[in-house]
């Protein structure tokens, strides 16, 4: 019987220079670190157990993972920090693979619930008749695309604004879904996705909805990932921040808000004409609204109020911040919380009204409605998700103004016109590994910043990695001679009012001496549209900005459009692949010129703190320093270190 030859030399075999990646990819090239990876990535899938990557930006570590996931022909799982990689990876990596390894696979690309439509709730919404204006604009649109979809995914619907508040009305959220209870159940988009999912051999996800997934699993209707043994995930730096986001808790006037307009919609079908139960639903949902506006109005004030920048002024205020909440801050809003907890008390009492508890045949207790019409069992569901959630918000109120349990850290975000509450776990390395490591047979977590002063031992205590293998490969680039750090000289505290119109002082310059061609990349939305609306009316370029448009459809427009500028967040830093002609001719043409060019910004830009017009100091005073080139590893580990505390410290202000 001949021997099986082992997964690590298939894999090398496929990377070799007359291999078949070479023969199908014009552009391929063989990259020993890329080759070093696939085989330590192959060699934890044979043996099992956790394998800790970093590679270095360029070194192709997407293949170099998705090459052993595919030879290995059983079910992987893939997860991202970033839907920009997700797609990457489904409409580009794993097309031109198929192709080249000439192996029959299939592969789904998943998303988060949010991100798709609920048929349920697009039917009430339509046997209502009833709305606000603007749904007489957004819903024959949502309807007529229903009809045509397969996916249901809201990022076919290029037309809409990626941040349109009305998809929220008709998003498959897992605080409305009903699960098997559900008469649109078989029709469900998020449903059709489970099933081609649980049919693949290559599952693509990313982290938040592998989160969400895990947070929720304990229901019946909440799993959506399909179970897997074998589990790759990419930009893993991620995953501590992303897992503390979802097994915490959150409390936030958007949620009560959408509590208030779900139970007033579906009460408002079932009671009809009778106008005393409507308005009886009315005073009811009035009352929540008011007790809720009042409870975050104190909350703001108990954690905003007696602060400096309030003395100032409003605009002083950023609209996007985060503050520490303690039990003597948090007492200050006590009375109006007393008040919405019975407001939603009241709510209940109205709910329950309109239902009894029936035993079922197994004994246990369901909700029915009392009158007996043929939608009986629909409207059931509907009334026992309401009251579902009522209590799950008023328990969360509780537990957030505790504040009393030290594994948490509690805080208030300010984002927009959004107020959160939230409490976060302090460490989430015992609920990472006995939701995720425990549960698989092999994970591979791999980044191109994974390691701490060159090791991986802050990420093993963090997400609770007992024992692994560990690989490091450096980056394919020179970034000495292939890019420049330009740190601006004099710029105010990103906290100040001035900060916006310096920092597009600055944009306005760089975009001139790269002739467009450029993401700009903020940590706040709110400083986003500021310095955007200053560079639209200084600079001539195309100019996109994140929420206008679906994120895949910004990305096409960016890469079509000759000179255009992309204003964007975090979704945008990682898990971005943008190859044009003209760009890379510009940076090849002379990396001479380019560092010349940078020299004169800080001169042009002038002084962010002297009033408009004021004469800008002469450009020899105010050149920046090109970074030297350390001569050492250590030196390089310094720089990278500096630079990392730099991005994280202006990530944690927003």
């Amino acid at each position: 019987m001949p021997d099986i030859p082992a997964l690590s030399g298939v894999v090398e075999a496929v990377f070799a220079p007359d291999g078949p990646l070479a023969r199908a990819m014009p552009d391929f090239e063989p990259r020993a670190g890329q080759v070093e990876m696939a085989a330590a990535v192959a060699r934890v899938f044979e043996h099992g157990g956790v394998l800790l990557a970093e590679a270095g930006t360029g070194t192709g570590k997407t293949l170099a993972y998705l090459v052993p996931a595919i030879l290995r022909r059983e079910r992987v799982l893939i997860s991202t920090g970033t839907k920009n990689l997700q797609e990457q990876i489904f409409f580009k990596d794993i097309p031109a693979l198929r192709n080249a390894l000439g192996i029959p696979f299939t592969a789904t690309y998943m998303k988060g619930r949010a991100n798709y439509l609920c048929l349920h709730k697009l039917d009430q919404l339509v046997d209502t008749g009833r709305g606000p204006p603007v749904h007489d604009v957004f819903l024959p649109i949502i309807r007529d695309w229903s009809a045509r979809t397969d996916t249901g995914d809201r990022a076919e619907l290029e037309d809409l604004p990626e941040d349109l508040p009305f998809w929220n009305e008709v998003a498959a959220t897992a605080d409305t879904c009903l699960g098997t209870e559900c008469a649109r159940y078989d029709d469900c988009y998020v449903t059709k996705m489970r099933q081609r999912a649980a049919a693949s051999d290559i599952v693509i996800v990313n982290h938040h909805l592998l989160c969400a997934d895990a947070a929720v699993r304990q229901n019946a209707y909440g799993e959506v990932i399909p179970a897997c043994h074998r589990a790759i995930l990419d930009e893993a730096h991620q995953l501590e921040d992303i897992a503390t986001q979802y097994f915490g808790y959150s409390l936030s006037n958007y949620r009560v808000e959408e509590l208030a307009r779900d139970v007033e919609r579906s009460l408002m079908m079932i009671v009809g004409d009778d106008r005393k139960a409507r308005d009886d639903i009315t005073r009811a949902i009035e009352r929540l609204r008011d007790y809720a506006r009042a409870f975050f109005s104190d909350l703001a004030f108990a954690h905003r109020g007696d602060r400096s920048e309030r003395r100032r002024g409003p605009a002083s205020i950023r609209s996007e911040e985060r503050i520490r909440a303690t039990v003597d801050s948090l007492a200050q809003a006590s009375e109006a919380a007393a008040d919405l907890t019975g407001a939603l008390d009241i709510v209940q009492s109205t709910l329950a009204l309109l239902v009894r508890l029936k035993p079922d045949a197994t004994g246990a207790e369901s909700v029915r409605l009392q009158p007996d019409d043929d939608d009986e069992e629909k409207r059931s569901d509907d009334i026992a998700a309401l009251l579902r959630r009522s209590g799950e918000l008023r328990d969360d109120l509780r537990f957030l103004l505790r504040a009393g349990d030290p594994e948490y850290v509690y805080f208030v975000e300010f984002r927009g016109r959004g107020i959160f509450l939230r409490a976060s776990p302090i460490d989430v390395s015992a609920i990472v590994r006995e939701l995720l490591l425990d549960k698989m047979h092999a994970t591979v977590l791999t980044s191109a910043t994974l390691a701490v002063d060159g090791s991986f031992e802050y990420i093993r205590d963090r997400l609770g990695i007992r024992r692994a293998d560990e690989v490091r490969l450096p980056s394919e680039f020179d970034f000495a001679q292939q890019a420049i750090l330009y740190l601006p000289l004099r710029m105010p505290d990103p906290r100040s009012d001035t900060f916006a119109l310096a920092a597009g002082r600055e944009v306005i310059e760089i975009l001139k001496r790269t002739e467009g061609r450029a993401f700009v990349l903020f940590t706040s939305y709110a400083t986003m549209r500021a310095v955007q609306a200053i560079a639209e009316m200084a600079v001539d370029y195309p100019i996109l900005a994140q929420g206008t448009a679906p994120r895949s459809q910004l990305l096409n427009q960016f890469r079509e459009t000759p000179h255009a500028v992309l204003f964007a967040t975090s979704s945008f830093w990682q898990g971005v692949d943008v190859k044009r002609s003209d760009y890379r001719r510009t940076h090849r043409r002379d990396p001479g010129a380019r560092r010349r060019s940078v020299r004169g910004i800080s001169g042009a830009a002038g002084d962010p703190h002297a009033p408009t017009g004021a004469r800008p100091p002469h450009p020899s005073s105010a050149r920046p320093r090109r970074p030297g080139c350390a001569g050492s590893a250590a030196a390089h580990e310094r720089i990278r270190a500096a630079v990392h505390r730099v991005l994280t410290a202006c990530a944690g202000r927003a």
